[in-house]
């Protein structure tokens, strides 16, 4: 099942590829306050509400996709955590990296057709890091990883927004800053996707394919990274964790840019990215700096506030 919010947070579910349905009233008597409380208890209590949602939707007129807005699928998780340096970049890197993440502001969430924004900040770049997000179903402490799969309602796609380079280092200022989460355009049940661990995810840039990656290629597996994190916390139903990206397709995000994220299964995602200082950098990626033996993974800005 794929499940969505649409124009003013109506609870939708797809049908086939280009149809929603309006199925709110099916879900009326879970208490919530507004829509991430609402989907945050229908994860919770998807077992008993999944057939009400099966019957609405089989019986519900349908609304053509492209005629809605579509908007965050999760609007207010708890907690957004993203592991860190958790691929062997297409056998690139010389060792696996310690195990690694960090937490992100749920603040910083948008949704299809939403705008990140670059901030007056010094960052020597601005990039995206396509991502698959794994949405947890149930409250989980201390879950080994023989269990985490249990633990999973579903999946949607991720970008995690960096401002890199800032003055003062670490993932506060490079990741926490608001519209640095763009997720979505739905949730993708569990049951629909065969293998999580065998995903191609990529990410275009104005049209130009710039992230193609399998999520084979992760170091740490998602059970494994659960495992990790549930140590640490408790994690809730509707709770994100963000399984880091290959950095190889890593390249500048700019003014104007319309970005989009696919992974197998879970639809395409397209964001806009908006810089009122205009700033630029040469569009490549890291991989292509690397073929041509630069120096720096990544460009120098060319032009703008904060160019040197």
């Amino acid at each position: 099942m794929k499940i969505l919010y649409f124009d003013d947070f109506k609870l939708g579910v797809l049908k086939g590829d280009n149809t929603v349905v309006d199925v709110s009233a099916a879900v009326q008597d879970i208490p919530h306050i507004g829509p991430g409380d609402l989907m945050n208890g229908l994860i919770e209590r998807f077992s008993s509400y999944r057939g009400k949602l099966e019957q609405a939707a089989a019986s519900g007129s349908g609304i053509p996709l492209a005629s809605v807005r579509i908007r965050p699928p999760l609007p207010k998780p708890t907690t957004i955590d993203c592991m860190a340096v958790n691929y062997m970049e297409d056998g690139t890197r010389s060792a696996p990296a310690p195990i690694n993440a960090f937490h992100k502001s749920p603040s910083a969430i948008i949704g299809h057709g939403d705008t990140m924004v670059l901030p007056d900040a010094p960052a020597t770049i601005f990039e995206g890091e396509a991502e698959l997000a794994v949405i947890i179903g149930k409250r989980a402490t201390n879950v080994s990883a023989a269990n985490a799969m249990v633990c999973i309602f579903g999946y949607t796609n991720f970008i995690d927004g960096s401002a890199r380079g800032m003055p003062v280092p670490g993932f506060f200022s490079m990741k926490s800053r608001a519209t640095y989460a763009p997720i979505g355009p739905f949730i993708t049940t569990a049951d629909e996707i065969a293998d999580p661990n065998k995903l191609q995810v990529r990410l275009w840039n104005n049209e130009k394919l710039m992230q193609d990656y399998s999520t084979e290629d992760m170091l740490v597996k998602i059970p494994e990274a659960i495992e990790f994190v549930t140590k640490a916390f408790e994690m809730e139903p509707g709770d994100i964790l963000a399984m880091g990206t290959n950095h190889r397709g890593l390249h500048p995000f700019m003014d104007g840019a319309k970005v989009e994220i696919e992974t197998e299964g879970l639809g395409r995602l397209h964001i806009n990215i908006s810089d009122d200082l205009k700033r630029t950098w040469p569009l490549e990626t890291r991989f292509e700096r690397k073929s041509r033996g630069e120096e720096s993974q990544m460009p120098a800005q060319a032009t703008g506030k904060y160019a040197k």
